[in-house]
């Protein structure tokens, strides 16, 4: 990384003028820093069985294959496809696979919150996703069985009964396999790179799509393989920003999606230590398709852009964003467990006074049911998921809820039937807190993002429910009627768009939806996470 020698910008969002921001847009490339990602573009090959790979050198350029054998030795390789498959290969003997999953989320955030509480006892942990993200007692530290069941007794004489141990015992495992000119060779780990730095992966028929960087097929914590894009970090947001913000947004908004978009991925290359890489390439960190889909509007966007973060006293902002936020952003822990962010607040996402939250709080169930019937003079008055209305039958609740409380092994997880739901807090910014579900077993209690993972019509948590009956009085099932889709934090892409065209700079529009923070080009003082 190049250290910038010249003395560092930092400029309040709020006061920039047009002659600073031309110097920020301006960082020449040889001091604006670029970083080296490992984004895991297809984290588990090996999951589904035939499950194929290819990879393909463009027109005039070979692959070059560094195949490391499970004998340890090494060679090198060329060719201009390579086909990769996982073949299952019988174990001399069966093995036992445990580990002690101390608790499953739906999202890293929470997740990340549950394995500082867990560390608090002196449990050593680990971030994973199988599937759902789950938290684990430490794999090499957690090695012998015994150890392992001490830990859960004495977690379950504390009164912890969340914590299981997932066993498994293996009678074969998947290896990766290819063949080249007539041999076949069984790789523990595989770097691909070409001359030309761009390696194309078809993964299906509907996903075949081009990378800049080079590959590394490598394992991952679930027995399977994961194949990583070790990728510049500004050749990554080609992939991200036409895809996060969308290919005919407003010039202001596509550079404020482009400084978001570079912090969160630096704020967030712990996501996959467990891995052995540090970023995904979908919905649970930023969707990345490499350079297939590249637009002239994002590129330059990044190009002015270059090297500018957002921080909050010298340190890269959590910087979470949404499509919609249904006209009012939520704090971090309306959404997640964890400590607040200074810098995301509940602000009424509109340029015009339509709501004062100081004397309305959307805590109140009256008074939120006013908000989200309001329509107009919001940033994203008009679109298709700023207000939604779905109905859903008590049958087709029941069962969303059974699969979550079963994925969860929740007690509860065998009822029958709901017959009745209600939500029982908010926070200021309407976001469920708690709902409370009746069911045939008895109550059970969900909390904020849970709500959008047991129930299938929430498009988010800002939302209200109606009761609807039969002719008898009967409860049939629920109305729902809310606004904006995704969690609500932070920016609102959709929110930007009209931002952008009522003129907002891109230095406006974050100092908008993060207050407080400062948009600064990245160097060595910058902290990237504290652990918070």
């Amino acid at each position: 990384m190049l250290k910038i020698k010249e003395k560092k910008t930092i400029i309040s969002i709020g006061s920039i003028t047009a002659a600073i921001l031309l110097s920020l847009t301006l960082i020449p490339a040889a001091i604006a820093k670029d970083v080296l990602l490992r984004v895991g573009i297809v984290q588990r090959f090996g999951d589904e069985a035939k499950e194929k790979l290819t990879l393909s050198s463009s027109s005039g350029d070979n692959l070059t294959l560094r195949v490391l054998g499970e004998d340890g030795q090494s060679q090198t390789l060329q060719t201009n496809r390579l086909q990769l498959e996982v073949i299952p290969r019988p174990l001399a003997s069966p093995i036992l696979q445990e580990k002690v999953i101390l608790s499953d989320h739906a999202t890293f955030e929470t997740a990340e919150n549950s394995a500082k509480n867990w560390a608090k006892m002196g449990i050593k942990v680990e971030i994973t996703q199988p599937g759902r993200w789950q938290v684990w007692a430490k794999r090499e530290v957690y090695e012998n069985p015994l150890v392992r069941r001490w830990l859960l007794t004495s977690l379950q004489a504390k009164g912890h009964n969340q914590p299981y141990i997932n066993s498994v015992l293996l009678k074969e495992k998947p290896q990766v396999s290819f063949q080249i000119n007539g041999v076949r060779y069984f790789p523990k780990e595989l770097e691909i790179e070409s001359q030309k730095n761009l390696i194309q992966v078809t993964h299906s028929p509907e996903q075949v799509r081009l990378y800049g960087g080079t590959m590394r097929l490598q394992p991952n914590a679930y027995g399977t393989f994961t194949l990583v894009n070790n990728v510049p970090l500004e050749t990554y947001l080609r992939g991200v920003v036409p895809h996060e913000i969308g290919h005919d947004a407003p010039e202001s908004a596509t550079q404020a999606q482009t400084i978001i978009a570079r912090t969160y991925a630096l704020r967030n290359l712990r996501r996959f230590q467990a891995d052995n890489y540090e970023l995904c390439a979908d919905t649970h960190c930023q969707v990345y398709y490499g350079l297939t889909g590249t637009n002239p509007r994002a590129d330059q966007a990044i190009t002015a852009t270059r090297g500018l973060v957002l921080t909050y006293q010298n340190e890269l902002v959590d910087a979470l964003y949404s499509s919609t936020t249904g006209g009012v952003t939520a704090l971090f822990s309306d959404v997640w467990d964890g400590e607040e962010r200074p810098y995301l607040r509940a602000v009424v996402d509109s340029p015009n006074r339509v709501w004062d939250l100081s004397k309305q709080s959307l805590a109140n169930e009256t008074t939120f049911r006013q908000f989200i019937n309001l329509k107009d003079g919001f940033n994203e008055t008009g679109r298709r998921v700023f207000r939604w209305q779905k109905q859903a039958s008590l049958a087709d609740l029941s069962q969303d809820l059974e699969t979550y409380l079963k994925r969860r092994k929740h007690p509860l997880a065998h009822f029958q039937k709901i017959q009745w739901m209600e939500v029982t807090k908010r926070s200021p910014s309407g976001r469920i807190l708690t709902m409370t579900i009746q069911t045939d077993k008895g109550i059970l209690e969900l909390h904020k993002n849970e709500v959008r993972s047991a129930l299938g019509p929430p498009r988010s948590t800002l939302f209200y429910i109606d009761p609807i009956y039969d002719t008898n009085r009967q409860i049939q099932g629920y109305n729902f009627i809310g606004g904006g889709f995704g969690h609500g934090v932070g920016l609102s892409q959709f929110g930007s768009y009209n931002l952008a065209r009522l003129g907002w700079s891109p230095e406006q529009i974050l100092a908008f939806y993060y207050p407080g923070t400062i948009i600064q080009p990245l160097n060595n003082s910058i902290v990237f996470w504290r652990g918070n």
